[in-house]
């Protein structure tokens, strides 16, 4: 594993665990040549994913950008880093059993959605406003006011 500030291709392993929830195993690394210590994750990967763009264009699926994208939308929101993780480990494994290598933006988004409107309803609010463009408040106003609609 490359150490991520000086590049040197030869790091040890001090430590390895596993991850509270299983999902993958936390390792302690350490480079040897600049004495750098850092942390890194092993997952799982059933398939190779490639995300259609909107745009059309293709890009290699992130997890660390949905997983960025879910903590913006629950941030200060009374939701356990553990609820996040269990989350997102969900979207992968759906994604990934899915049979398709290419998934289509919307795809994820509207798993992301669903999955926020069980987890938290501030939170779904918050990524439909990035994920749907929201642009004046009107915007928030029909968004929230379909949510109540759908509860009566």
């Amino acid at each position: 594993m490359r150490c991520p500030f000086c590049f040197n291709e030869d790091t040890q392993v001090k430590d390895s665990r596993p991850t509270e929830d299983n999902s993958a195993i936390r390792r302690r690394r350490l480079c040897t040549a600049c004495g750098s210590r850092f942390t890194t994750f092993e997952r799982v990967q059933l398939r190779e994913l490639t995300v259609l763009k909107k745009s059309g264009r293709r890009a290699p699926f992130d997890r660390d950008k949905l997983t960025r994208s879910i903590q913006i939308a629950v941030r200060k929101r009374p939701v356990e880093q553990e609820q996040v993780e269990r989350l997102i480990n969900g979207i992968v494994r759906r994604l990934e059993s899915s049979g398709e290598s290419e998934i289509s933006s919307e795809v994820i988004g509207e798993m992301v959605m669903d999955a926020l409107s069980n987890l938290d309803q501030v939170a779904y609010v918050r990524f439909a406003s990035v994920y749907r463009n929201f642009h004046e408040a009107k915007d928030f106003e029909e968004f929230v006011g379909r949510l109540s609609a759908d509860d009566e």
